[in-house]
């Protein structure tokens, strides 16, 4: 069943080559402003289904709507100002500036001769600031390199400003610095400016850390849809790429997006490792958090240090200081909202103070996740 006020959905949809089926029944939808992911091994189908959705490739069956409305009955133009792409095709423009190369992302407002408007040249401007490659403007588009040629592009899809982005693989080229900075300013789009985002990954970490929702391809079907706690669960990564060997922990360990700033609105009863998915979507929301009581060995520790705009943590090994305690409980009282991922059962056996924390938080807003 659709969710209220889905932005973009699908319905019966059918991929494939030339009329035959590739994948059959995807049914995605997003609402306006989120990111929508698509993981799978290689050769599952993740391609296809982008260039189905933006109409590179004729569909063989079902219809793509965005905004309540049939892709396949928008002309091209309406189409290019509602929707943009960055594709893994490397472009090689010729003798051509970065700005002139993000200035073809307003062709579909400029009219049959392709003349810019001063106003067109202002959100020109505008689009090369959002995604930092204004210091790029003179330079030539041949001669940069694979990451500033990236966010080049995005910033020409940018200037088309569109309500619907779609990246293939946007980060494939792309050092992990790079590959950060890109999908931080996609995410600080997603949020300000309600900029619905669907692409695909190769980086499990990247796609878990920044996905509102998850599409799984394996095979011949879309195996999962949901949000990044629903798929990213104790072996079914390993199950949707037919892992045999090596680490369950494939997709874990690395860098994290940038915390949300300010002051925190929630507070996370965490520990044990079971805070990191909830301390991700809170970021993911752009909400910031405090969190605790923490021991600097636990699992959830380095994500809390990253994410988290306050730690309540102790050394390894040592008991909870009255002051941690304490600490605690300013910062519940002061959120107003407590998240609790431990079960309430095990608060003696973690430790002690945990029952005292869980008293003091229903007197507010106490949610267990």
């Amino acid at each position: 069943m659709r969710e209220e006020g889905s932005f973009f959905y699908t319905e019966n949809l059918i991929v494939g080559y030339e009329g035959v089926p590739l994948i059959r029944d995807i049914a995605l939808e997003m609402k306006r402003g989120e990111i929508l992911t698509l993981i799978g091994p290689n050769g599952s189908g993740k391609t296809t289904v982008l260039r189905s959705l933006i109409r590179q490739l004729a569909l063989v069956g079902g219809t793509v709507y965005l905004d309540g409305k049939d892709l396949a009955i928008q002309s091209g133009r309406d189409l290019a100002r509602r929707l943009s792409i960055v594709l893994t095709d490397r472009i090689r423009p010729e003798l051509m500036t970065c700005k002139e190369v993000v200035e073809t992302g307003r062709y579909p407002y400029t009219g049959n001769f392709g003349r810019l408007s001063e106003a067109d040249r202002r959100i020109v401007r505008e689009a090369m600031t959002m995604v930092h490659v204004e210091e790029l403007a003179e330079e030539d588009f041949a001669a940069i390199s694979d990451g500033q040629r990236q966010r080049v592009m995005l910033a020409r899809a940018l200037s088309q400003e569109p309500e619907l982005i779609v990246l293939d693989e946007p980060t494939s080229f792309l050092d992990i610095r790079h590959k950060l900075e890109f999908l931080s300013v996609l995410q600080e789009l997603s949020r300000k400016r309600s900029l619905s985002v669907i692409l695909s990954l190769h980086e499990l970490d990247l796609a878990e850390r920044i996905s509102d929702k998850v599409v799984c391809i394996r095979k011949d079907r879309v195996d999962r849809f949901g949000t990044p706690e629903e798929i990213f669960v104790p072996g079914y990564i390993a199950k949707l790429y037919q892992i045999s060997t090596g680490s369950g922990q494939e997709y874990q360990g690395m860098p994290e997006l940038p915390r949300a700033e300010g002051k925190p609105e929630v507070f996370v009863l965490a520990g044990n490792g079971s805070g990191a998915a909830t301390y991700r979507s809170l970021q993911r929301q752009r909400i910031p958090f405090a969190t605790g009581i923490l021991w600097k060995n636990d699992q959830d520790y380095p994500v809390a240090q990253m994410l988290a705009v306050d730690v309540v943590a102790e050394p390894a090994f040592c008991r909870v200081k009255e002051e941690s305690v304490k600490r605690a409980m300013r910062w519940i009282e002061s959120c107003g909202q407590v998240i609790c991922t431990l079960k309430p059962e095990s608060g003696g056996d973690f430790y002690p103070e945990l029952g005292e924390l869980l008293a003091f938080g229903r007197r507010f807003n106490l949610v267990f996740r």
